[in-house]
């Protein structure tokens, strides 16, 4: 029997909504980490891969995140929390086989189960935190489920540099153990939790509204612009500066450490400054970082220069929960989920062809692919400053007192 959310209070804390949402958020980046941590050096030292390869690869994971509103149709006959928890037991089970496929065939399968699993449960987790959390603490939880997922991100990452060298681990173990816990606790959430009713009826039907383009816009700049930076800042760090495993690793929990400090704190920026504002800074900030990127292959400023760089490309990133706060703002509540959806399919249009594309223009310069990555964020840039200060159904835009209003 679904449990209405209005009655939620009456529950143990540890049975709420939130509380549930934070679970998932601690059990996800378990194996994403992981496999995320290991993938540069197991594609290298396993699989042999090339930066054509390892563009291919990521081309075929964003593939299901293109795919994303194909949740609409699932969500006719599965409810949205269910359909979460099991896109997590996908995701996990998939990871702990990772290792098992050592070929760019076998790769590009099994990354695919995975990636079902990560883009289905991002799909509908994104719909779920905005049904169930109210607008004037959204910005803040945000922030601290973002803090709560980097520190479980932190642990996977301590305990592969404490123990990857010290205990001589195979790819194999590693991979088994984080997605069987991810598995394992996304099974045992399913049946500790109630199905929780969301307070507004959920639209099960593709929506596109044009009073949301702008929304729309900085969905598919932000997937365009991150693709560069998930594919080739990492495995330029391994290509380029030969880190070993562990080293790699040891980057990623310091750039998480940064995130688990200033996530509350920008969730409370956000809802102290608004949208706009945190969004510019993203996106100036970001194009400032790509720059200097580019600048790495023609001076050579080190290893310590592009470690800082990348650290500081996280902190800026978490800056994009002003777009989810943004669209919570503008949409009617039963657009919530179908637009969830849309928007992840939108975020990802860039992604299917990008990094294949931009894996060729690796082999040739690097450079520029950086380059290409700054370019977008000054687009990103001059979508932000469309953002009203104060956005609100009827007010998507500041364009909106210039223009007709539309028909929906």
């Amino acid at each position: 029997m679904p449990f209405p959310i209005a009655r939620a209070d009456a529950l143990p804390p540890w049975r709420r909504p939130e509380a549930l949402l934070m679970l998932m958020a601690f059990a996800m980046p378990v194996a994403f980490a992981t496999w995320s941590a290991l993938l540069n050096n197991f594609t290298v030292e396993r699989a042999g891969f090339d930066g054509a390869a390892i563009g291919w690869l990521h081309t075929v994971r964003e593939i299901p995140g293109f795919l994303a509103v194909g949740v609409i149709a699932v969500i006719l006959f599965v409810r949205e929390q269910t359909l979460a928890l099991v896109s997590l037991v996908l995701l996990g089970v998939a990871t702990a086989l990772t290792a098992q496929f050592p070929s760019l065939g076998g790769l590009l399968f099994i990354t695919l189960l995975s990636s079902i699993g990560f883009h289905y449960y991002e799909t509908v987790n994104q719909s779920l935190q905005l049904q169930w959390l109210p607008k004037d603490r959204a910005p803040r939880m945000l922030g601290v489920l973002l803090s709560i997922g980097s520190g479980a991100t932190l642990l996977a990452y301590g305990a592969i540099v404490v123990t990857w060298r010290a205990f001589d681990l195979s790819y194999d173990l590693v991979y088994w153990l984080s997605g069987g816990f991810t598995a394992a606790v996304a099974a045992l959430a399913f049946f500790l939790y109630p199905s929780f009713e969301s307070p507004h009826p959920q639209v099960k039907r593709m929506v596109l509204r044009r009073r949301y383009w702008l929304y729309y816009a900085l969905q598919f700049m932000s997937g365009a612009r991150r693709q560069i930076f998930v594919v080739f800042a990492g495995f330029m760090m391994v290509e380029r500066y030969g880190l070993a495993v562990h080293e790699v690793t040891a980057l990623f929990m310091g750039t998480l450490l940064v995130n688990m400090i200033s996530a509350p704190l920008v969730g409370r920026a956000v809802g102290h400054f608004g949208e706009r504002s945190a969004l510019v800074i993203e996106y100036a900030g970001l194009g400032t970082i790509f720059v200097l990127y580019a600048g790495l292959y023609h001076f050579d400023w080190g290893v310590g220069v592009a470690a800082a760089l990348y650290v500081a490309n996280h902190v800026f990133f978490s800056l994009a929960l002003a777009i989810k706060t943004y669209f919570q703002k503008i949409a009617a509540p039963g657009d919530i989920a179908p637009t969830a959806a849309v928007a992840f399919t939108i975020n990802h249009i860039a992604a299917v062809f990008l990094p294949a594309l931009l894996g060729y223009l690796w082999l040739s310069s690097p450079t520029l692919v950086f380059v290409a990555a700054a370019a977008m964020a000054a687009v990103s840039l001059m979508l932000s400053t469309l953002v009203p200060r104060h956005p609100e159904p009827g007010r998507e835009t500041t364009l909106a007192r210039m223009l007709p209003a539309p028909a929906e």
